[in-house]
């Protein structure tokens, strides 16, 4: 069963989705594709993997590195899951751009794909900050693209100390 729980961010509420033992959703309240997928009348509840997200974001908003997630299951097509597994390895304090999303999924899934689908899959992430979308910019450097809203974006990689490498120039956020 799905159940929904609450966490209250420096940057605004969160709601979090889990069912069987993984988080399954995580949203700023009020971004873009809120609450994507969770049926009408999800009852809140406490399942054990909220007490393992809350305690990853405590750990990310004092801006320390939160290690490893929680267990995730997000739901999405073969690329969808590509692309946020390529997130998914983007480090803590690192961006990368749409193109070099696109290109290392689509070397894990054996074709090419183009920057612009990437970035379609980036903007339906169900499990924000956990798959750090935010770490995504455009190719040159610019704070493109989030869900959540640029402003949070733009926080998020100030709260990691993100810098943005562009052609061996280094541009703080």
């Amino acid at each position: 069963m799905i159940y929904m729980g609450r966490y209250d961010s420096p940057l605004g509420p969160i709601t979090l989705a889990g069912e069987d033992g993984a988080l399954t959703g995580l949203w700023f309240d009020g971004q873009k594709y809120f609450g994507a997928g969770l049926p009408a009348g999800t009852p809140e509840g406490e399942p054990p993997v909220f007490r393992q997200v809350r305690a990853w974001l405590d750990r990310y908003f004092r801006g320390e590195d939160p290690g490893p997630a929680p267990p995730l299951a997000p739901a999405g097509t073969a690329f969808q899951r590509a692309v946020w597994e390529v997130l998914r390895e983007i480090p803590y304090g690192r961006t990368a751009t749409y193109g070099q999303v696109a290109q290392a999924a689509g070397r894990g899934l054996g074709r090419n794909t183009s920057p612009r689908a990437a970035g379609s899959a980036v903007g339906r992430n169900p499990i924000s900050l956990l798959i750090p979308c935010h770490r995504v910019v455009g190719a040159g450097g610019s704070l493109t693209g989030y869900a959540g809203g640029l402003e949070r974006k733009e926080a998020l990689l100030k709260l990691e100390g993100a810098e943005i490498f562009l052609d061996n120039r280094r541009k703080m956020v």
